[in-house]
């Protein structure tokens, strides 16, 4: 009985290392595990379908060795969604200065990346956010900040950023 236990034991202990592991290699902290230089692509993307469709998105990502930043505003008023292309009410990029660079990566680290798998919330509103870094999954990976106040302080940053580029 004794030897049973044991062998129970050893087994648990191996399967929870197993776990603690399998987890590590899914999920990333950026900062922590990646560097800054292995980010390629972020997006941002949040959608209402509902009564005033709205739609957003904001993009980071690095082309002929800048740093870029695209956004576009889709509004459909007094009707429902999706708001299309022919919606858009603003749109635009440019290139980010070295500190806009630094701000947004600041932003983002300290937030895990992780594995997309499907997801019962791929269905909601969003916002969805998705990290592509070199040397990774084509399709990126499911991105999340480390927290509510540091997601609103980059929601603030891109509306800065796609008025600055509106002019």
């Amino acid at each position: 009985m004794m030897k049973r236990n044991r062998i129970l034991a050893a087994v648990t202990i191996f399967c929870l290392m197993l776990s603690a592991c399998t987890k590590l290699k899914n999920e990333l902290r950026i900062g922590t595990d990646t560097k800054e230089e292995d980010i390629r692509d972020f997006y941002y993307t949040f959608e209402n379908i509902n009564y005033n469709a709205y739609y957003q998105r904001y993009r980071f990502y690095t082309e002929d060795g800048k740093h870029m930043f695209f956004h576009e505003t889709r509004e459909r008023k007094d009707d429902y969604g999706p708001a299309t292309e022919k919606d858009t009410t603003a749109k635009g990029s440019g290139e980010l200065s070295e500190e806009e660079w630094m701000q947004f990566i600041s932003l983002v680290n300290g937030g895990t990346a992780e594995k997309r798998k499907d997801d019962a919330s791929s269905g909601s509103r969003g916002p969805w956010m998705f990290i592509y870094l070199n040397n990774d999954v084509e399709e990126g990976r499911k991105y999340d900040f480390s927290s509510s106040e540091i997601r609103k302080q980059f929601e603030t940053f891109c509306e800065t950023l796609a008025e600055k580029i509106r002019g």
